[in-house]
């Protein structure tokens, strides 16, 4: 008796390449990035934009997954640009870039909505590896250079009257919820809260998700910029 064939197993679907607009108005920067970007086989680069009126358009016309925003650009800064992106879709992570570790703006790019930044001289898998970051739905925070210009910033807000008393629990969220929005600020990931406070990582994914609804905040950017103008977290705690 001849067996029959067995049906071959349909390939499984290769997931689909993050999809990134590079944003800046100096061509050789976002010809740089765009070639960089291009050699890896999860990123696709599906457009370039001269200027913060040129990416808002792009934005709309491609729906790129990442943004890598310029801060400084004619017509329209990358900050607002970023505001207004954010605002008008919520899927965009934007990812600012700068020269300076120490931009007096990228602390305000941060709370127009960016999920993090990147120097113009990070190095090719950096590069990739802060679009991946940013795709997935995290916050580019775990440098110590970022948490130290979060807080540094944060110390500026506090000065005009902007932060709360030190140790203030926002009233929306729990006490363990609280625990873990302190440790976001601190630049810890999923996995690292989990070992601090000895809890299962998706019971920590499920903490964030209900501290980012009950704070009407957008992703972990936000929140822990949010515990530092809050005076949750104090200026220098991170370090």
């Amino acid at each position: 008796m001849t067996t029959p064939p067995v049906p071959a197993t349909p390939p499984t679907p290769a997931a689909s390449p993050i999809r990134v607009l590079v944003a800046d108005d100096q061509m050789m920067v976002r010809q740089g990035f765009s070639v960089l970007l291009d050699t890896q086989p999860d990123i696709e680069v599906v457009g370039q934009a001269v200027d913060g009126l040129d990416a808002l358009a792009k934005i709309a016309e491609l729906r790129p997954d990442v943004v890598l925003m310029d801060i400084r650009m004619p017509e329209l800064s990358g900050i607002e640009a970023t505001r207004r992106a954010t605002a008008s879709d919520a899927a965009v992570r934007v990812l600012v870039l700068t020269t300076f570790d120490l931009d007096e703006y990228v602390y305000e790019a941060l709370r127009a909505g960016a999920s993090g930044f990147l120097l113009k001289d990070a190095s090719a898998d950096q590069l990739a590896d802060a679009v991946r970051v940013v795709a997935s739905g995290e916050a580019l925070l775990a440098p110590t250079v970022t948490r130290r210009l979060i807080a540094e910033y944060a110390r500026l807000a506090e000065g005009s009257g902007g932060a709360a008393r030190a140790g203030a629990r926002p009233a929306e969220l729990t006490e363990r919820e609280t625990e873990v929005l302190v440790l976001i600020a601190q630049g810890r990931s999923n996995a690292e809260i989990a070992g601090e406070l000895v809890v299962a990582g998706q019971t920590v994914k499920t903490h964030v998700g209900r501290i980012l609804v009950k704070l009407g905040l957008r992703d972990r950017t936000q929140a822990a910029v949010f515990a530092y103008e809050s005076g949750l977290v104090r200026p220098g705690s991170a370090q």
